[in-house]
């Protein structure tokens, strides 16, 4: 339960995912003469947001649990596409969209990952590929089904579809099911009764899996900062990619269509990396797993530059997604087991 009902609100916070406003970006710089540069400054303005507000959110997911939280975080995306539906100015769109991103990007991110590190230890890494699957399967929906009402009833129909498909979707199951960890209902991590949670099978000791850093002495280690140095580098070419993929498309001359299906097979290929990645889970090193995930990314942002038709557009973005849903799947599991559960 705790697993699905992160996986609904991975899937819903797409709602406010760069690639589900690459739908957008075309038709509304058409009806406003807006530039791209200005659309990508409200990514920017979220992003930044999130991150001044991060110190200050994080804290309240290890006191109070996820529950309230990731449904608050669902009526915020979801009020914020009901206003970008009703954008007239670009002040509108920028106070809109940075509202959403940082929600996007700080409260359901550390909402969702949080409620899976504190309830899996062993078997942590398989439950963060589902979670990360998730990701890829509303990246794959989501963009899809907003560009399927822009076709036929505008942009303004698409954000407000979005904005229902948010509420349903990223609060219901949340309030319902939603437990803070496994201690609450008598259980130790990874859904056993009582008792220890030393893993079965000759995996990591249970002294090694409940490590628990507190934030003030994890800064003085090297890994935090050299695991903040790589998402710091890593997430700046995921946004920008992501944001201009469909255009980019379309300027080389495929149809709006095939360029919402080309983001499609991004995020088809985003979960199955991370079914893949979370598959080999703890028996593969994580500074191995995380570099791969990068070259992966890598690859699929060069050879973007060459793409010329369907084949190579395809290619690109399976190969960028792969590695994108390796990352979003093995991250979260790098911080759970070098810092901890108690204050992930």
């Amino acid at each position: 339960a705790v697993v699905g009902c992160a996986m609904c609100s991975n899937v819903a916070r797409q709602g406010a995912a760069v690639a589900t406003l690459s739908m957008f970006v075309v038709p509304m710089t058409l009806d406003f003469s807006w530039s791209r540069t200005g659309i990508s400054g409200a990514v920017s303005l979220g992003s930044l947001l999130g991150a001044l507000a991060a110190p200050f959110i994080g804290p309240l997911f290890d006191r109070h649990g996820s529950r309230a939280l990731l449904v608050a975080s669902a009526f915020v995306v979801s009020a914020c596409c009901v206003a970008l539906a009703g954008t007239q100015s670009l002040p509108w769109f920028y106070a809109a969209f940075a509202l959403s991103r940082m929600t996007f990007s700080t409260p359901f991110d550390v909402g969702t990952t949080s409620a899976v590190a504190k309830w899996f230890v062993r078997r942590r890494a398989a439950a963060m590929s589902l979670l990360a699957m998730s990701a890829g399967v509303g990246l794959a929906v989501i963009p899809f089904v907003a560009q399927m009402v822009i076709v036929v009833h505008g942009w303004r129909a698409g954000w407000l579809v979005l904005a229902a498909i948010v509420l349903v979707i990223g609060a219901l199951p949340q309030w319902l099911l939603l437990v803070r960890q496994p201690e609450d209902l008598g259980l130790v991590p990874d859904g056993k009764r009582g008792g220890s949670s030393e893993p079965e099978g000759g995996g990591r000791s249970a002294a090694a899996a409940e490590t628990a850093y507190t934030r003030d002495e994890a800064v003085r280690t090297p890994v935090l900062w050299l695991m903040m140095a790589f998402t710091l580098l890593v997430f700046p070419v995921q946004a920008g990619i992501s944001l201009h993929q469909a255009p980019h498309l379309i300027e080389r001359g495929l149809s709006p269509t095939l360029a919402a299906a080309i983001v499609s097979a991004f995020a088809v290929a985003a979960a199955v990396g991370s079914l893949l990645f979370g598959a080999a889970g703890d028996r593969a090193s994580l500074r191995g797993s995380l570099a791969f995930g990068a070259l992966l990314m890598a690859i699929g942002t060069v050879t973007m530059r060459a793409v010329e038709g369907p084949l190579s557009g395809f290619v690109s973005a399976i190969a960028f997604g792969a590695g994108l849903g390796g990352i979003f799947t093995m991250l979260p599991v790098a911080w759970a087991n070098y810092f901890g559960r108690a204050h992930f």
